[in-house]
């Protein structure tokens, strides 16, 4: 049997896949030549393709409407970005020229959406839609955009208290759109059953009786529903779906001003050679099933809304590293060491163990061997040992001999969350430095361009924060 890394992908998986090809034994994604970009910039680097973005966008939209009009639903569909899974201004732009909304979490969110309004990037129609639990500068930050003109701001209720604040800071003439996130219950393997966050669905009704439903300064405009697992076909899923539909339709009838259902993020995205996700099918039943219950309780279906951040980010990203020797530490377990850090490129894979999809960038004619991969830090815990379809990294032997190309390793699909969790810049575990950043875009000639972001992370900057430069 043939046994080249080659073989070992193309026996394994149907090769080669959407945004991922070999030419001359040199791995392309989305069309960019890898090799070309290692050449030019060097390793390690962070890559963002702005162009997925849009595929992303638009493929969702179109299952959306698409299911829509089979279903003859008399909804709209509303496409938000959450800010949260990469706030980079490129990014955020990006989605934008894709006619979607925003998400925030967080009080600086606001900042970025004044910056954005400025840029006139958005306007005083774009949805805002505010998540989290809310700190008085957020609450108040919230308020402020209100009472400048944006119309579309939705503040989503965490918690009862979060009311009063509003109450007292928003001087807007109009009724202000707010909405009520729902306490989702979680599956029995998780950590705990309830979300922190959100209002307890048993609090709901007394709560907008008590409170809205005579207040003729705010209207209830939407409930918001989302679970820590994502959108996934099992039963957990679909009960808690249920659940949420069934209070809608209970609100529905003594608040028609409600007309919106927030169904959160959680679309997953390809992790693997190996990933098998129907989210046609997904879709459609999300949207026959609100369809169902609206038509079993006798009230109109509401506008659904998305927010989607690692769906829309998180493929357009990667990581490229040089593999910089081997160590044979026993008689079964090799390591190929990388020149940077797990921990600090990708912390998702220590923090809670995520696998992302990893290939090599060259040699894909040569043999193949089980590693492990080790990065640059004396951390036991900066080491990446198995795969999303496999407890094993496969990758091709090294080259001994003088001269010889170094083994390129990519990290795929890692654009979402992965900086904001390790902090871009700052300090660095063992001070590995934050790689140099590249990104590609697609010109108005519909040519692909790259450009430098960031430059690697020089000890300079480090030193500084630390208080050894002044």
């Amino acid at each position: 049997m043939d046994n080249t890394y080659s073989d070992l992908v193309k026996q394994t998986f149907g090769f080669p896949q959407e945004g991922f090809n070999v030419e001359d034994n040199y791995l392309h994604f989305n069309g960019v030549d890898m090799k070309y970009l290692i050449n030019k910039y060097g390793t390690p680097f962070k890559l963002t393709y702005l162009p997925k973005i849009g595929m992303q966008v638009n493929k969702a939209k179109k299952m959306f409407n698409d299911a829509i009009k089979k279903h003859r639903y008399d909804g709209k569909y509303f496409y938000c970005y959450c800010t949260k899974s990469s706030h980079f201004s490129f990014i955020v732009e990006e989605t934008l020229k894709h006619g979607v909304h925003l998400e925030t979490s967080f009080a600086y969110d606001i900042e970025i959406v004044k910056q954005l309004y400025k840029r006139r990037k958005i306007n005083k129609e774009t949805v805002i839609i505010c998540n989290g639990f809310k700190t008085k500068t957020y609450t108040r930050n919230i308020a402020r955009l209100i009472n400048d003109g944006f119309k579309n701001v939705y503040p989503i209720l965490d918690n009862k208290n979060e009311f009063e604040d509003y109450k007292k800071s928003i001087r807007a003439k109009d009724p202000v759109n707010i909405g009520l996130r729902i306490a989702a219950e979680e599956e029995p393997t998780f950590d705990f059953y309830t979300s922190r966050l959100g209002i307890r669905s048993r609090d709901v009704l007394e709560f907008y009786i008590d409170n809205i439903k005579d207040n003729k300064k705010f209207q209830l405009k939407m409930l918001h529903f989302f679970m820590n697992k994502g959108i996934k076909d099992d039963v957990y899923y679909w009960s808690e779906l249920n659940k949420m539909l069934t209070l809608y339709c209970q609100l529905k009838k003594i608040c028609p001003e409600l007309t919106g259902l927030n169904i959160g993020g959680g679309f997953p995205i390809k992790h693997s050679l190996g990933f098998d996700y129907d989210y046609n099918y997904m879709v459609n039943e999300i949207v026959s099933t609100i369809k169902k219950v609206c038509k079993r309780n006798k009230v109109d279906v509401p506008d659904i809304y998305t927010e989607f951040g690692s769906f829309t980010v998180g493929e357009a990203g990667a990581v490229v590293y040089s593999v910089l020797d081997d160590k044979m530490q026993n008689d079964r377990e090799i390591w190929y060491m990388i020149d940077s850090s797990f921990i600090t490129t990708l912390p998702d894979t220590w923090g809670i163990g995520e696998k992302f999809l990893m290939m090599p960038i060259n040699k894909w004619n040569k043999e193949y061997q089980e590693v492990h991969l080790g990065g640059l830090t004396c951390d036991s815990h900066d080491f990446y040992t198995s795969e999303e379809h496999i407890n094993a990294v496969f990758l091709p032997k090294l080259d001994k001999e003088k001269g010889a190309e170094p083994l390129y390793i990519g990290f795929f699909h890692t654009g979402a969350y992965q900086d904001q969790l390790a902090g871009y810049g700052g300090i660095k575990h063992c001070m590995i430095p934050s790689p140099k950043h590249v990104v590609v875009e697609m010109n108005k000639d519909g040519e692909l361009e790259d450009w430098l972001y960031a430059k690697e992370q020089t000890p300079q900057s480090m030193l500084k924060i630390l208080g050894y430069i002044r």
